[in-house]
């Protein structure tokens, strides 16, 4: 499967049914992963609200953790070191310990895991990593998961867009920031993450309304202003959508601001995602570099072997 082809699958992720048996009154879940998998983490943690939701993306578990613990290790590969790490600490602090995979050592460290589909970018699988814990804790109304697959379907049909915006950022030789706000300030890591391994370019991201209390004073005096193209989601909150006009108004910096065809949260969440995608795919394009390629990434783990 190309690369195009893989973005074009993300739809049929969303109608993935994999879930978690959990048949014990946790206090609390400890989701840990990284890069690809780790967005997993931060995505749902943002969402999910009635439990408390830890996301890591680091060696080491909180010291909270316990046999009251639900501990989620994501790991595509299965062999990511520092997720494999933890998941040995959590098994020693007696957590329930569970996995999505797509095989690799995770595989044979806990009991029932969730297999899911190899031969994809980590990156590429968000769809089939993020659905079982929308499925175990939170389904989604299948009206809503038919309206995303039809709204990621017509992005796939055309994405003229996103291929606009790649020529405008590789013409002037942009870095892109990308401002949030809850519950998608982990999708904006997520469009800088893309930058970073897609387009193999910088990318930097902030949040509202966070970003008012410090991020807005250099953007009115900051030096190599014109280096930067800034990106802001349009927000649900009205307070938010007036702080993102002001701070243009104030600093004289345009954002280009990105509006979701639907409020709903799910549709706009891979709204926003796939949007990414797409942008950071035409940058690479156009800048002539393989979308696939991390090789310095494979590098730096095998000298760490």
């Amino acid at each position: 499967m190309n690369f195009l082809d893989e973005l074009k699958n993300l739809k049929e992720q969303l109608k993935s049914k994999d879930k978690f048996t959990v048949d014990f009154n946790f206090d609390n879940i400890v989701i840990s992963g990284m890069g690809g998998s780790g967005i997993v983490g931060n995505i749902f943690q943002e969402y999910y609200t009635e439990r408390p939701v830890i996301s890591i993306g680091d060696y080491g578990i909180p010291s909270f953790v316990n046999e009251k613990t639900l501990f989620i290790a994501v790991s595509y590969s299965g062999n990511t070191e520092e997720t494999i790490n933890n998941v040995e600490e959590a098994k020693k602090r007696g957590a329930h310990v569970m996995a999505i995979t797509s095989g690799g050592k995770l595989e044979t460290m806990v009991e029932n895991p969730i297999i899911i589909p190899s031969g994809l970018q980590p990156r590429s699988a968000l769809g089939y990593m993020l659905m079982p814990l929308y499925n175990t804790f939170s389904p989604i109304d299948d009206n809503k998961i038919s309206a995303a697959y039809d709204v990621l379907n017509d992005m796939d049909k055309n994405h003229g867009e996103m291929k606009s915006e790649a020529f405008k950022i590789y013409e002037n030789s942009s870095i892109p920031i990308i401002y949030g706000s809850k519950p998608f300030k982990s999708v904006a890591y997520r469009w800088k993450t893309q930058f970073n391994e897609n387009a193999k370019t910088f990318a930097f991201y902030s949040y509202f309304p966070e970003l008012n209390h410090n991020d807005t004073m250099p953007l009115k005096s900051a030096y190599r202003r014109s280096e930067y193209l800034f990106y802001a989601f349009e927000s649900d909150n009205a307070r938010i959508n007036q702080r993102i006009k002001i701070t243009q108004d104030i600093t004289g910096e345009q954002f280009s601001v990105v509006k979701s065809p639907s409020n709903d949260y799910f549709v706009k969440l891979f709204y926003l995602i796939h949007y990414a995608d797409y942008l950071t795919y035409e940058l690479a394009l156009v800048r002539n570099v393989d979308p696939t390629d991390v090789s310095t990434i494979e590098e730096l783990k095998a000298k760490l072997s």
